[in-house]
């Protein structure tokens, strides 16, 4: 290679890496008392949905999503690339120690020690055309109780602005505390933008936090279905799960909400576009474990484009054990033959009928810390016709759940499961005559 085509092609990385950095300015400014984001000089409306697999980036681009929002710097390269190739930009996360977790912000060496890695996560990704904000730091007051870890936000917010001036600073809170929001007012005044994880409180969220006095713009960074622990509960204890339906029509409601305050709001991130173990397997994941679309992803697409998919996943009705419904704290006798039903309709496609049990999850963990997958019991389904099943109850005592699944042509999905309780069968009590199953055919319709 000759010198002069050397010193080109040096040039020409120069020029391209200058223009990549220049291309990447997000701001905020205030127009008329309403707080706009603005990419490179354009209005920007955060549509986004919290995610960590590249595999669902492409369905977030197809439903009109924008923006994927991360929980931490790993793997930051490749998130980041993909987003930028299908057009998306990236709410990086920057997950700051928890002390429900065992982190001390008393510990001077700890905090700085986390400070220059984040310095570090931040030079290496601060020009990269696909960020769009920082996230520091995810729910750190739950359960907590030294307020010190607000100086620290406050410290890797300075340091963030200071290295890289083109991207604002958030921090994200579990719900939203009225106390929370002074205090981060007050202890960290470099946070440009609150955040919130809040799901059944999102209608009431714009009013909160006006009363709380914040005065800058906030976001949703976590929105869905009723959480596990905002639910009505069976007398063991157990949380009553939407069905597909029902929370579809609850992301509705509640993005309807979101895009009502037109002041403060600069967006949302939806959650969870993908997968996950908690509570059930099917509680907030937007997708299945094998990546089949829910109903939830079609009513999303519909909000953030205006029109729903050609094929709409199917709906749920209704399901029922005995004509019982999973409000009616249903507890049946171990070993027994029991019924169970569920509606549901397509307009398009014909329709498939699985059911399964569960053990009811027995971990505790809180704040969406990783749980392992539970597997089904195998053996206990006994027949299934159409939209009904015949099965029986689990031989040991405890607390179950029978899911439906219900699926069309193409592979998309919806769901429900009904919690149940099996009981000893009574020294007195003779085995039960079979249920005969009866054959209901479901119209498409119905």
């Amino acid at each position: 290679m000759n010198k002069k085509k050397l010193i080109f092609i040096i040039t020409v990385f120069i020029i391209s890496f200058s223009n990549y950095a220049q291309e990447n300015k997000v701001e905020i400014i205030k127009i008329n008392n309403n707080w706009k984001l603005l990419r490179n000089g354009i209005p920007y409306y955060i549509k986004g949905a919290g995610c960590e697999d590249l595999k669902y980036f492409k369905h977030l681009a197809d439903a009109g999503g924008n923006s994927i929002r991360t929980w931490s710097p790993d793997n930051g390269r490749e998130v980041l690339d993909k987003a930028h190739e299908l057009g998306l930009t990236v709410m990086m996360g920057l997950w700051a120690g928890q002390e429900r977790q065992g982190f001390d912000y008393d510990n001077e060496s700890a905090v700085k020690t986390q400070l220059n890695y984040f310095k570090s996560v931040v030079k290496k990704y601060k020009d990269h055309p696909a960020l769009l904000l920082w996230g520091v730091g995810n729910e750190v007051d739950l359960f907590y109780t030294n307020t010190k870890v607000w100086d620290a936000i406050q410290d890797i917010a300075k340091m963030i602005h200071e290295i890289d001036p083109n991207h604002p600073v958030t921090t994200v809170t579990a719900g939203l505390d009225p106390v929370e929001v002074k205090l981060i007012q007050e202890k960290a005044p470099d946070i440009d933008i609150y955040s919130i994880n809040t799901y059944r409180e999102v209608c009431s969220a714009s009013n909160v936090i006006r009363k709380a006095g914040w005065n800058k713009p906030y976001l949703f960074a976590e929105w869905g279905p009723a959480g596990h622990w905002e639910v009505r509960k069976t007398m063991w204890n157990a949380p009553i799960e939407q069905n597909s339906h029902e929370k579809a029509l609850q992301y509705v409601d509640s993005y309807e909400c979101i895009i009502e305050d037109t002041s403060m709001c600069l967006g949302s991130y939806t959650f969870l576009w993908g997968h996950k173990q908690e509570v059930t397997s099917t509680w907030y994941g937007m997708f299945t474990k094998k990546g089949q679309i829910t109903e939830v992803i079609d009513y999303v697409t519909n909000c953030w484009t205006g029109k729903f998919p050609l094929n709409i996943a199917p709906s749920v009705d209704s399901a029922k054990i005995e004509n019982f419904s999973k409000y009616d704290n249903i507890q049946l006798i171990c070993e027994e033959i029991y019924q169970g039903e569920v509606y549901a309709k397509d307009d398009n496609n014909k329709l498939k009928f699985s059911f399964k049990i569960y053990p009811e999850s027995t971990v505790e963990a809180v704040g969406g810390d990783f749980q392992d997958e539970i597997p089904s019991i195998t053996g206990l389904i006994k027949k299934s016709k159409i939209n009904e099943v015949r099965f029986m109850a689990p031989k040991n005592e405890g607390a179950y759940r029978l899911f439906i699944f219900v699926t069309d042509d193409i592979d998309k999905i919806a769901y429900a499961n009904i919690p149940f309780y099996s009981n000893p069968r009574p020294d007195n009590m003779k085995q039960r005559q079979k249920i005969k199953l009866k054959t209901r055919r479901l119209k498409l319709n119905e």
